[in-house]
């Protein structure tokens, strides 16, 4: 592929560049100066020789190949794991000194990188580094050791103090760097314990922690037929509003539930929320550094591989197409396609995709800036030279709902005037089909539809993306109400749990409606969750080796918790096939299944894991693609790279 090509002629001079020069070393001083620019944001200053590898020299250690695979591995994983990894390998080949004496980093954070990056490894079929054996370079916490990646946390750890005399309450209606980002959120969660928590989906591409902060009644894992939602900003770096709006609505939710607000309380006690307010911290970093007065209108849009996120996930709009005209085809749960993994993923993109697999989400907003407006699935027009062309899904009016949800409570987007911001989708009611406003490939949005049972809006908060920070604050004003309506959309529909007859529930089971071409899968628990508009409609649930059951349903127009409707399959040949009981209602669920849930329930196939997903083969069909480079060290040709 190019972008390989261009990556093996520029491994070389990566690796050079990473060769740095150093101070003569003092003869009397066991410990020495780190200045091996590889390692030069590690968390100490001296090092010591010879090293653990027997390496007696900087020079040593700049010339090996253990060397080299640190400086280019960045490159390699496509920003995977990065720079934990670098940092885990300088505390091997340059060991932390203090007082004469080397230290050896803990084994706890070699096994947890380990579990968590071994899959970027089996991507490239590349092996696990030897010198990253955490048994045999790494000590137990009982012998002494410390944190190589404890710098690493420092910054974003230290507590930053409110003014003196404000409340806790208090909101700061300011743009946040990507450190005060993770104060806030984690300062959040801390005063909200019991219903609140911080997690990591993965890295960006320059290193920085994709972070969620979650609420739910029980943080932390999924509860019986509790829906899940996600809001995700900052897909696009320079536009910022949606990483501040969600910066302060978990703010807003935590202290609204402390204060005893019942419709927060209501809301997170019977709903799990995640909140990612920067998808996109690299860009961001590029948008701020101009600032909001001199931001362009592409400056810090593309992550740090100068890769569109909202362009880099699968097509699977085209394949939907192309099944949607044979009849008896299922165009949901449409796998992603091998050679997706050829070209440039970014590590944004696969952390997303993994978080799809891990959570069962049901509902979904991607928020955007540069207009003022709500679209909606799909995204890509059905006739690919057509640049606008309405392209609805089959869940067309349940999408308009949840647009609606947003648009009609947001003051700007109701606003009459034409003239205005937006003033161009007015006689629409300020929502609009993707693809009727512009078509393009490669969206969250879409993906999510036709991946997972998740339903994504795009929300665009306005046409400045940068706005300065005296706007932010009516900025909130005007979203905190629609923000929450549409979390409160996820529980329109129907929900249930899919059981056998001894009452053990049946995952992987698909839940159809009749007239809409699009199934929904139970969850491991057997659970799930169908968003549908008010009417009547004919629900069917079936898996294999059961025996399909069939419902009729009738939402009312005013009804705003989700019905309950459970079904229990028969064995093939065992019992009746139909059983009509009416819809009931219910309150949230109390049970509490260990783990997680998959998004899905569909097969676990391998090619929807971008972890898991193989490279095609070197032309040799003999060694993977990057083995080229690395045999060209000789005589410090690395065979311990190789798998087999």
């Amino acid at each position: 592929m190019p972008a390989r090509a261009l990556l093996l002629l520029l491994l070389p001079a990566l690796a050079a560049a990473a060769r740095g020069c150093a101070l003569a070393r003092d003869p009397a001083a066991s410990c020495v100066g780190l200045q091996l620019r590889t390692c030069s944001d590690a968390a100490y200053n001296y090092t010591t020789f010879p090293t653990p590898l027997e390496h007696r020299s900087r020079e040593a250690v700049e010339a090996s190949s253990e060397y080299i695979l640190l400086s280019v591995l960045h490159h390699l994983l496509e920003g995977q794991c990065n720079p934990d990894l670098r940092l885990l390998g300088c505390a091997v080949l340059a060991p932390r000194c203090e007082g004469g004496r080397a230290l050896r980093p803990c084994r706890h954070v070699c096994e947890s990188l380990r579990e968590a990056c071994q899959p970027a490894f089996d991507a490239i079929d590349m092996a696990w580094p030897y010198f990253l054996d955490c048994h045999r370079y790494f000590a137990r916490e009982e012998e002494v050791c410390y944190d190589p990646l404890e710098k690493l946390r420092a910054g974003l750890e230290a507590e930053e103090a409110l003014p003196s005399g404000l409340p806790p309450t208090f909101i700061r209606f300011t743009h946040h760097s990507y450190a005060q980002m993770v104060r806030v959120l984690k300062r959040t969660a801390a005063r909200c314990a019991h219903v609140a928590k911080t997690y990591s989906i993965g890295r960006s591409f320059d290193g920085k922690e994709l972070l969620v902060i979650e609420f739910s009644g029980r943080p932390g894992q999924h509860e019986l037929m509790e829906p899940e939602v996600k809001l995700i900003g900052n897909i696009h770096g320079n536009e910022v509003a949606g990483r501040e709006m969600l910066i302060y609505l978990a703010q807003y939710l935590c202290s609204e539930y402390l204060l005893g607000n019942p419709r927060i309380q209501r809301l997170v006690n019977t709903t799990r929320i995640h909140l990612l307010p920067s998808m996109n911290p690299d860009g961001y970093e590029v948008a701020a550094a101009e600032g909001a007065s001199y931001n362009g209108w592409t400056s810090g849009r593309q992550n740090a591989q100068n890769l569109d996120l909202n362009r880099n996930f699968p097509d699977l709009t085209s394949e939907y197409y192309r099944l949607a005209e044979t009849r008896g085809v299922r165009s949901d749960h449409i796998p992603i396609p091998q050679h997706y993994w050829w070209g440039k993923v970014a590590p944004e993109t696969k952390a997303i995709m993994k978080w799809m697999r891990t959570v069962p989400f049901v509902l979904s907003a991607s928020l955007h800036g540069g207009d003022l407006v709500v679209s909606y699935p799909f995204d890509f027009s059905k006739h690919p030279q057509e640049e606008k062309m309405f392209s609805p899904t089959p869940d067309e009016k349940m999408f308009k709902l949840l647009s609606r949800a947003y648009a009609d409570v947001h003051p700007m987007m109701m606003d009459k005037s034409e003239h205005r911001c937006g003033g161009n989708f007015l006689k629409r009611g300020s929502i609009i089909n993707g693809a009727d406003w512009y078509s393009f490939t490669g969206g969250m949005s879409d993906f999510n539809y036709l991946h997972t049972n998740c339903f994504e809006i795009t929300v665009e908060l306005g046409c400045v993306k940068f706005p300065p920070e005296e706007a932010l604050y009516t900025l909130w004003q005007h979203n905190k109400e629609p923000l929450l309506n549409f979390m409160e959309m996820v529980h329109r529909g129907i929900k249930g749990v899919v059981m056998d007859k001894f009452g053990k529930p049946v995952k992987n089971a698909r839940i159809l409606v009749k007239g809409i071409r699009h199934d929904i899968t139970t969850a491991p628990d057997g659970d799930y969750w169908r968003l549908l508009p008010p009417g009547s409609h004919i629900v069917i649930a079936q898996a294999p080796g059961y025996s399909k059951v069939i419902k009729k349903v009738t939402i009312p127009a005013r009804m705003k918790r989700a019905g309950r409707v459970d079904f229990i399959l028969q064995p093939l040949g065992m019992g009746p096939k139909t059983f009509l009981h009416g819809l009931r209602r219910t309150g949230p669920g109390t049970h509490a299944p260990p783990g997680g849930a998959s998004p899905r329930g569909a097969p676990e196939e391998s090619d929807l894991d971008p972890l898991e997903a193989r490279r095609p083969p070197s032309a040799s069909g003999s060694k993977p693609w990057w083995w080229s480079y690395f045999s060209s060290l000789s005589p410090h040709r690395p065979r311990w790279l190789l798998r087999y």
